[in-house]
């Protein structure tokens, strides 16, 4: 049987990898299999549950001081650094008619300045081990989603970031992009809790399959650019990079519908939609 090189993974043993949003959903269970697998694991998280099987560092990816510091400590603590897997991201609601108040700064901060702060700060080590980046993006961060525009920008944004810095560390630095569709975990709780859940805009998919292609991501004996993480999330990619206005067509109708049995009669933030939708002949 023919082995793809795609498909090929270098030797987890030893590896030295670093993950931001350890605790969470994504990021636990990521850690959780790469340890039990050889390779020598540190996370980073806001609030670490303190029963993780490796190290995970308390880190605001908030603040520059507190990010650069905690990132020191787990270069430290690892010796270096092969990989850093930007996990950490949250979510919430914020619809693109109103102004930016703290919900969208916060989702920004901590999506794309986070990531760009852990990063940064790794550079070197990165460098110097001839490393490998891996962004956990959003299936968003190609085809938004309405009620939900600070996400998906922050996301976006994750990957122009990504883009970037892969032109300018590519000599010795790759740089893979990861886009999940939706995996259930408490990211959504707040949306949900706002009346504007992704029930019905969204398929979740499996846990499993979303930290497989992540740990391809970082060990491909050759890195991919982008990775869907699901054959439907492949199909996504295509259809939103290639024809934007077929995806659209297929979100509005979407919205349209939900906006007709009457999702959004109960969230204050979709009002506009609802009523729009209503007026519509």
């Amino acid at each position: 049987m023919t082995i793809r090189l795609f498909d090929r993974r270098q030797d987890p043993r030893g590896r030295r990898i670093l993950i931001t949003g350890a605790s969470g959903t994504i990021g636990r269970s990521l850690g959780e299999r790469l340890t039990r697998a050889g390779a020598h694991v540190v996370g980073l998280d806001l609030h670490p549950t303190g029963d993780e099987p490796f190290t995970v560092l308390p880190c605001d990816l908030t603040d520059d001081t507190g990010t650069a510091t905690a990132v020191a400590e787990a270069l430290d603590t690892l010796g270096g650094l092969d990989v850093l897997v930007n996990n950490a991201g949250i979510g919430g609601p914020a619809p693109a008619e109103y102004a930016p108040g703290d919900e969208v700064r916060r989702q920004l901060e901590i999506n794309l300045l986070g990531t760009w702060r852990t990063t940064a700060a790794c550079v070197d080590a990165l460098v110097a081990a001839r490393g490998r980046v891996v962004m956990v993006a959003s299936r968003m961060a190609v085809m938004q989603l309405p009620l939900a525009a600070a996400y998906g920008a922050s996301k976006r944004a994750m990957v122009a970031y990504a883009d970037a810095l892969r032109l300018e560390l590519g000599t010795h630095v790759t740089v893979s992009c990861v886009y999940p569709s939706a995996v259930r975990s408490p990211i959504h709780d707040s949306t949900r809790a706002a009346g504007l859940s992704l029930d019905g805009m969204s398929v979740y998919e499996p846990l499993d399959g979303v930290v497989d292609t992540v740990e391809r991501a970082a060990l491909a004996v050759r890195a991919r650019r982008d990775l869907p993480t699901t054959r439907k999330g492949a199909v996504e990619f295509f259809l939103a990079r290639h024809l934007p206005a077929l995806t659209d067509r297929i979100v509005r109708n979407t919205l349209a519908k939900r906006a007709a049995a009457g999702s959004f009669d109960d969230a204050p933030l979709a009002a506009g939609v609802a009523a729009r939708h209503r007026s519509t002949p």
